[in-house]
């Protein structure tokens, strides 16, 4: 790693040396979370924190609001607790907790502390994290509309995962896009697929309107597996030729 090249004093990077080595992720990500993360990057660099504690920051952090969403999820529907309290502290908390992820492989990368198992150790926690993410949605939408089939519930987990998992695929040497173009509208439409976006508008439909969370689960089941179809059709298409 040429370190010299991004980072402008080795000695006493920026938040904005950390934010230049940012993998991306969308418009909100790349505007918002990743100069949140940079600034922990930064905070972390200073404290002599190792990057996977970053990660281990995030996963306790995502896991803790999901939790408390879930463990008031009755209670909520039941009038008994604020839904505003409930869906404040998740939407703080994943947003905080996916800033946290974003900053672990920026202090990575500017410090040349990454490794197999720090890189490992962060894709396991994601999983970790968007697993109980997705069951605070579900027990969200299930305790709001007790009527809510099983099957919606249990696709819209399955599908949730395309977004990791193609995320995780974009990383490695046979990444493609099956859409190239950066352009503004393109971007826009793109924040569909931006976990830091997604995540924004499931705090906010918690907070307010925690009613519509059965409405976010078909949404993004649609979303999710539309997705994952037109990357099978695109990906075999290639693979024919």
């Amino acid at each position: 790693m040429n370190f010299a090249i991004t980072v402008s004093d080795p000695a006493r990077p920026t938040v904005a040396d950390f934010h230049r080595r940012n993998r991306g992720g969308g418009l909100f990500s790349e505007s918002v979370s990743q100069w949140i993360g940079a600034f922990f990057a930064l905070l972390a660099q200073r404290a002599g924190l190792r990057p996977t504690a970053l990660t281990l920051a995030n996963l306790v952090l995502g896991l803790a609001a999901s939790v408390t969403v879930i463990a008031l999820a009755g209670p909520v529907a039941a009038g008994t607790v604020p839904a505003w309290a409930v869906g404040l502290v998740a939407l703080v908390g994943w947003q905080v907790a996916y800033a946290l992820d974003c900053a672990d492989g920026q202090l990575a990368r500017v410090t040349g502390q990454g490794s197999a198992a720090g890189a490992r150790v962060d894709v396991l926690c994601d999983v970790a994290a968007q697993i109980a993410l997705v069951a605070a949605l579900g027990a969200t939408a299930v305790a709001q509309h007790p009527g809510t089939p099983a099957w919606l519930v249990a696709t819209f987990a399955g599908t949730w995962m395309v977004n990791l998992v193609t995320s995780v695929m974009q990383a490695g040497p046979n990444a493609a896009s099956m859409v190239t173009s950066t352009s503004l509208p393109v971007r826009l439409a793109k924040l569909v697929r931006d976990y830091g976006a997604v995540i924004l508008l499931a705090g906010l439909v918690l907070t307010v309107a925690p009613a519509l969370a059965l409405w976010l689960l078909v949404a993004f089941t649609i979303v999710n597996g539309g997705f994952l179809l037109a990357s099978v059709a695109f990906s075999a298409r290639a693979s024919l030729r």
